[in-house]
């Protein structure tokens, strides 16, 4: 008696939750196809940056040491011109101050954009908190962020479209003649320089006014020999440096797509990983969810024949 009585509190009970059973291994098959598109999405992603990568670390991998040695030519140069250089520093206090974040045009990077806007941010209210400070973005996320602030002179994500040195020139000659006007004292580019795929290091780089090399002990014979130029210290002036100043943004902007390449294959990389964890769990809750349904289906039953014998 007392078993008829548990089989039939059993059967309206097993029939109440096999439903349920039945909707949650519907939603988590949803839930492992819809994890096992992303994870295939990230893994194509991280395989179109590894391939870009590639491209952009060689560029840049062969540009530093150049950029790097005409960086030192240009700050001896620099020191010998003296004031004949209108790109050395001015006299009186630094007042306003030009900040040139470079960032991204499309997300999936990681921290890469987030630690850009951080840092600009962070100099506008610490290094340069007394000094009129202005934003001129390079890239549209740091654009999209930093917009908010109500600071930004201007604004360029086309550059990246199609980088090359002719467009990092046009930009350089207008960074240039926000410092000659007068318009601004100090131009300093705020971006992610890259090491190696997995790292980027945040830099913070005086475009302009040009750093004279400083005056020691080894090197002050060197700065007060009287040079002889050839061309003429006019010709350097308007050619030369201007020309040294483009290279130095357009290695610039190239070791921040590098870096940008490296951040997003990394995160991609992360995102694979994590998607086959959650993947691995779905499939181990679904293969419990389908035990319990048959389990209690084979209970149904065996009630259900008892019940009738």
């Amino acid at each position: 008696m007392v078993n008829v009585v548990y089989r039939a509190y059993l059967l309206p009970l097993t029939s109440y939750l096999l439903p349920n059973k039945m909707a949650n291994l519907k939603e988590i098959r949803s839930r492992i196809s819809s994890v096992s598109s992303t994870m295939q999405i990230t893994a194509a992603m991280k395989m179109v940056s590894a391939a870009k990568l590639k491209k952009a670390q060689d560029a840049i991998v062969a540009m530093k040491p150049y950029a790097y040695k005409l960086k030192q030519l240009l700050e001896h140069l620099s020191a010998a011109l003296g004031d004949e250089n209108v790109y050395n520093p001015r006299k009186g206090e630094v007042r306003k101050v030009l900040l040139v974040p470079i960032t991204s045009n499309r997300g999936l990077c990681g921290a890469f954009n987030a630690s850009v806007i951080k840092k600009a941010l962070e100099l506008e209210q610490t290094t340069y908190k007394d000094k009129q400070v202005r934003l001129y973005t390079i890239g549209k996320k740091g654009n999209d962020v930093l917009k908010k602030y109500d600071n930004i002179i201007a604004h360029n994500s086309e550059i990246f479209d199609k980088l090359t040195f002719a467009t990092a020139a046009t930009l350089a000659e207008e960074l240039m003649e926000l410092y000659t006007s007068g318009k601004y004292d100090q131009i300093v580019l705020v971006y992610n320089s890259f090491k190696n795929a997995a790292t980027q290091i945040l830099t913070e780089e005086t475009f302009l006014p040009i750093q004279p090399i400083a005056t020691t002990k080894t090197n002050n014979k060197e700065l007060n020999t009287d040079y002889i130029y050839e061309p003429s210290k006019q010709e350097i002036v308007e050619e030369l440096i201007p020309r040294s100043l483009k290279t130095q943004l357009f290695k610039a902007l190239r070791d921040s797509v590098a870096a940008e390449h490296g951040a997003r294959m990394t995160a991609m990389h992360k995102a694979t990983d994590n998607a086959q964890d959650l993947k691995n769990e779905l499939i181990l809750t679904y293969n419990k969810a389908r035990q319990a349904t048959i389990t209690g289906e084979i209970i149904e039953i065996v009630g259900g024949s008892e019940a009738l014998a």
